[in-house]
């Protein structure tokens, strides 16, 4: 007898920074061992740049690196202290 697995459904995110100036971002958390690199956002015309990920529910937290530097997501209003005396931002994704 097949004993059947529930799966976990992904949920697709989008992340939004606006940074008209900036010659790159990217998007760094847990869900990517906050590698600085492996999430390149996409600018729009108006600066706005962009990423979707697909994620698993649950809480995340994260922060962008644009041109080198790492910054905040001005739209989050949930963050927590890191271990670098700044703040993570937090998405929960239910």
């Amino acid at each position: 007898m097949k004993k059947s697995k529930m799966q976990v459904q992904t949920k697709k995110v989008l992340f939004e920074f606006q940074a008209p100036e900036a010659q790159e971002v990217y998007l760094a958390g847990g869900f990517n061992n906050w590698d600085a690199c492996s999430n390149l956002m996409k600018k729009d015309k108006k600066g706005l740049w962009k990423t979707t990920l697909y994620l698993k529910p649950g809480r995340y937290e994260y922060r962008f690196f644009l041109d080198g530097d790492w910054e905040n997501d001005p739209a989050c209003c949930n963050c927590v202290p890191n271990e670098f005396g700044s703040q993570n931002c937090v998405k929960v994704v239910e």
